[in-house]
């Protein structure tokens, strides 16, 4: 009975020993909850005005890519094409559906929409961002998005 009481306590040892240099294991659902905080603080942003904010929201070398024109690069472009965005006026809404990756990049998929300051819906969709760990933050990487909305007719 002591070499069984013995043999587990030692058992237990080498496992308690081992098991302390070890990182802790990477969290997908606390990941969602750092995402749409982020997802949050961005729409604030853009209904405050603050394209500037917005746009450093990205990781250094992330890109927007919307409908009808080519991909924008670069904080100073991004935040150009975010401050027309605001000088129109109106609210963003975003609404995670899915994440999945890990502690280095993240896949996000929602929904969008776009309403205008007299409530007004200007445009509704769907996107997935890919979300890079820059300086121990969640950042834009790539940000794709795509109208459910049909195309203009002349």
């Amino acid at each position: 009975m002591k070499k069984l009481l013995l043999s587990l306590v030692v058992s237990a040892s080498l496992i308690a020993c081992t098991n302390q240099g070890t990182k802790p294991s990477f969290d997908l659902n606390n990941a969602k909850k750092e995402i749409e905080a982020a997802d949050k603080e961005i729409c604030s942003l853009l209904s405050k005005g603050d394209s500037v904010g917005a746009a450093n929201m990205y990781s250094s070398d992330g890109k927007l890519m919307v409908n009808n024109m080519p991909s924008i690069t670069g904080k100073e472009n991004i935040a150009s094409f975010w401050g027309g965005f605001t000088r129109m006026g109106g609210d963003v809404s975003l609404t995670t559906l899915e994440i999945w990756g890990d502690e280095n990049l993240i896949s996000e998929e929602g929904l969008f929409e776009v309403k205008l300051k007299d409530g007004k819906l200007a445009d509704k969709g769907k996107y997935i961002v890919l979300w890079k760990k820059e300086e121990g933050k969640w950042k834009i990487h790539r940000d794709i998005s795509n109208t459910d909305l049909p195309a203009a007719t002349k």
